[in-house]
């Protein structure tokens, strides 16, 4: 029963890896994700080299309803949620 599971386990790892790994090329190939406005590549949206970065960043950009205090104290607790799982795995 035991190896059965295993296999079972094992096999489902093997497919999710190579579904993610065709997915990754399919969105590279069709350059999903990229800011047609922006000729710099995927990693543009970070870089502050950009031009007219204010637009993208500055006031009146991205207006988050979520109090800043309440998104960090997620983070943490998800961070934290997250260190006890592997914690958990690594006994197992």
């Amino acid at each position: 029963m035991k190896n059965s599971i295993r296999r079972i386990f094992k096999v489902v790892t093997v497919i999710v890896a190579v579904a993610t790994l065709l997915i990754a090329i399919y969105i590279m190939l069709h350059g999903m994700g990229l800011a047609p406005d922006l000729d710099f590549g995927a990693g543009a949206y970070y870089y502050a080299d950009i031009p007219e970065f204010e637009k993208y960043t500055g006031d009146g950009a991205y207006d988050s309803k979520l109090p800043t205090w309440l998104a960090i104290t997620l983070f943490l607790a998800w961070g934290f949620l997250m260190w006890r799982l592997w914690q958990w795995i690594d006994r197992r």
